[in-house]
């Protein structure tokens, strides 16, 4: 015999001699992870499903309002549009350039005047002292000028019938489309009407 013992005693020796305890537990841990990471993979795919299939309901939602706005859509209005949206801004930029320019000119044709006012109220000034000396007709012509310069402006001064003394004006402001009346009272200075007038336009 190639063998002294019997193979089934020496089978079962080298069968006690092995210590497969440990290897059975991990086996029954590996197990365990395994069914446990099975439903959480189960648990994941049902969730990506549902959101799958909401996205797929929100496309085909998304799909057929698209396709009905195509269908509505008419490109030859929508050309018609931007055209006549052009020619409206191209208008006012240049209704907003020629106000512009006209406002400057304006600007300083209001400059202009204001020099000649003040130049006019400065000689207003010291001619009282030359009254005697210049004349009746020379006080006439200045009064006639100071009013000429004060309609182009906008303002009418009236005289008190009674006693001939300039002490109500009318300023008209047509850019506000404004009518102010003001009382000219002789305890306030010259300076002070001028500025107010000023304002006022």
């Amino acid at each position: 015999m190639l063998l002294d013992e019997d193979p089934a005693a020496l089978i079962a020796s080298c069968a006690a001699n092995f210590n497969i305890a440990p290897d059975r537990s991990s086996l029954s841990r590996i197990t365990d992870s395994l069914s446990t990471l099975q439903s959480f993979r189960n648990h994941q795919l049902n969730s990506l499903s549902g959101t799958l299939s909401k996205l797929s309901r929100t496309h085909q939602t998304l799909s057929s309002t698209h396709s009905l706005t195509l269908s509505t859509h008419n490109p030859t209005n929508h050309a018609s549009d931007i055209l006549r949206l052009d020619t409206e801004k191209f208008r006012i930029a240049k209704q907003a350039s020629d106000l512009e320019i006209e406002g400057e000119r304006l600007g300083a044709e209001l400059t202009r005047l204001a020099g000649v006012l003040g130049e006019l109220e400065e000689a207003g000034v010291e001619g009282g002292a030359e009254t005697g000396r210049a004349g009746a007709g020379t006080d006439e012509d200045a009064i006639i000028l100071k009013l000429k310069v004060y309609r182009t402006l906008g303002i009418d001064i009236e005289a008190d019938p009674a006693t001939g003394q300039y002490n109500k004006a009318v300023i008209r402001n047509t850019a506000k489309g404004d009518v102010h009346v003001v009382n000219i009272d002789p305890k306030f200075s010259r300076f002070f009407y001028s500025n107010y007038f000023w304002r006022t336009l």
